[in-house]
């Protein structure tokens, strides 16, 4: 079956949970509600949103969450079967890039385990962003344990509630919130970096081996005369080979010795010397 790739993201959740009952052999996980909404990639703004409950084949498999509520105990009990939405769920989900929290690990394998148990052909996606995955290479340390609850008291965005078409959403907003810190922290990384700051930013470790490798050049004067050792003796030799007597003045042990100025021998000099060594 060919895929038509479609231009819109879908963001989406599910909601499950594994059967009860000790006759469920396969402790395959219910489907309980599926939330999902469009969203346009170049403006990252919400075009349509989809949610409905799903009622599982066993009723005890609604968890105490959903059927502690009247209002969500009455809604389960007229809610679709899951072959009721496939359709629905197959039209959002096959040829868009997914997007979600953690959906690699989870929400993608729910998606699939449901149309299989339908006997029915599972959406395929054109790319799948985990939002998870992307924060934990980027912005792991700053935000915690990574939970969709951790990131909206982050940021401030509000509280979970647990619901797939509202963790879509938060979800959406989350990535929106990252990616913004991540560009004001990329554009002055010297000043916005925080924990995480990437190439650029200046910090006391990178001073420190800055400055550690800083390598000071240390130039010195070649001495006017090679010395040599004569009889046992250190003197110096001239340009032309003559050893150089050298005068020494008695000083005090105690005072530091004079540095004597540097003389350069002139050029005329050296030349007279070299042609009288060649003849």
């Amino acid at each position: 079956m060919t895929t038509t790739m479609k231009k819109e993201m879908v963001f989406f959740d599910v909601e499950t949970a594994a059967a009860p009952s000790a006759s469920d052999t396969d402790r395959r996980w219910h489907m309980l509600e599926f939330g999902a909404i469009l969203v346009c990639p170049r403006r990252l703004v919400e075009l349509s949103s989809y949610s409905t409950f799903i009622q599982p084949d066993d009723l005890s498999a609604v968890s105490g969450r959903f059927a502690s509520s009247p209002s969500h105990a009455a809604a389960f009990a007229e809610a679709p079967s899951f072959d009721d939405v496939a359709d629905d769920i197959f039209e959002l989900l096959d040829g868009r890039v997914w997007a979600g929290h953690n959906i690699r690990r989870f929400d993608c394998h729910r998606v699939r385990d449901s149309f299989a148990a339908a006997g029915r052909p599972a959406p395929e996606p054109a790319g799948v962003v985990d939002s998870l995955a992307v924060l934990g290479r980027v912005f792991g340390r700053r935000a915690g344990d990574l939970k969709m609850a951790t990131l909206a008291t982050y940021f401030g965005i509000g509280k979970q509630t647990h619901r797939s078409l509202d963790d879509a959403r938060m979800n959406l907003e989350v990535l929106k919130h990252c990616a913004t810190v991540l560009l004001l922290e990329s554009s002055l990384p010297g000043v916005l970096g925080g924990e995480d700051a990437g190439d650029g930013a200046v910090t006391r470790r990178r001073a420190a081996t800055a400055a550690s490798s800083t390598v000071t050049a240390v130039t010195t004067r070649p001495a006017s005369a090679a010395v040599q050792k004569v009889n046992g003796r250190s003197c110096k030799r001239d340009s032309t080979g003559k050893v150089v007597k050298a005068t020494t003045t008695a000083t005090p042990s105690a005072a530091p010795r004079a540095r004597r100025p540097v003389t350069t021998t002139p050029f005329s000099m050296i030349l007279r010397h070299s042609r009288a060594i060649v003849r």
